[in-house]
């Protein structure tokens, strides 16, 4: 049984279609992806919510720069993304445990190999310790 949850925010131009088109990918871990319409529609609340509900990792997958339907949106990815990640370093979560990637509508196998890739970042930081205080907390609910 798959322990360790990543959480994927993908593009629904570039990703669901390279999904659609390469391998399913075979990974040790909870999966759970989230269509954007665009990368650049990340925004802080949607990661920080996806490590409070007990995500150990978070990529966010766009298209190449020079592909990208919205023009900008895989910049703008960028640039919060980067962000994102300070405020995680600066919290303790790690900024590590957030990754983006940018891919082509084509490159089917690249988004088994990110998945791989995430399981990867995980078993280096190992789990989400507000994980553990979430599930704490859902459990005094019920009392």
């Amino acid at each position: 049984m798959a322990t360790n949850k990543i959480v994927g925010f993908v593009c629904k131009f570039c990703t669901l279609v390279s999904f659609g088109l390469g391998p399913r990918p075979e990974v040790s871990a909870k999966l759970e992806l989230v269509e954007l319409p665009c990368a650049g529609r990340i925004d802080a609340r949607m990661i920080l919510a996806a490590f409070e509900n007990g995500a150990d990792g978070v990529f966010t997958v766009g298209c190449l720069e020079h592909e990208c339907l919205n023009l900008k949106g895989s910049l703008r990815a960028d640039r919060r993304i980067w962000r994102i990640k300070a405020i995680l370093d600066a919290v303790g979560l790690g900024g590590e445990r957030l990754v983006i990637y940018h891919v082509s509508g084509t490159c089917g196998p690249r988004l088994a190999k990110i998945m791989e890739e995430m399981v990867g970042v995980i078993d280096k930081t190992g789990p989400n310790p507000l994980k553990y205080r979430a599930q704490g907390e859902r459990s005094n609910d019920k009392l």
